[in-house]
Parts: structure tokens; C-alpha cells; sequence
């Protein structure tokens, strides 16, 4: 699903760059993807996304 029509950013795109270079707030997100650098409507969702993500991976690493 599109994020950021500004950018054409996807929630998978935003969770490869929690999971592999360590995003964990809208600012890295920016830096590193230009998210909610435009209109900002993405903003929430992306944080959503972000913090979703980081439970996620750290509840899987718990398991393993």
C-alpha cells in the first residue's frame, strides 16, 4: 500500500528500512526517504508503520 503518494513510498519500503538500516522515527524516515517532507499526510501512517514494526521485530527476536 502507497504511504507517501508524494514520494511513492509503500509500507514494505518502510519496513525494509526499519528492519535493515535501524529507522526508528519520522526523522530518519525523512532523512532517509523524504516521507512527510511534502504535504505530511503520510505522517501518522508512517509512524504507525515505524512503531509496528519495531514491536514486531523485537517480539520475534524475543522468540528466537
Amino acid at each position: 500500500m502507497y504511504v507517501c503518494l508524494c514520494h511513492g513510498v509503500t509500507d514494505k519500503t518502510i519496513k525494509q528500512a526499519v528492519i535493515e538500516n535501524g529507522v526508528g522515527s519520522m526523522r530518519e524516515l525523512r532523512t532517509s526517504l523524504n516521507v512527510g517532507a511534502q504535504c505530511g499526510r503520510c505522517v501518522q501512517m508512517a509512524q504507525e508503520i515505524i512503531d509496528s514494526t519495531i514491536v514486531d521485530e523485537s517480539l520475534f527476536k524475543e522468540v528466537c
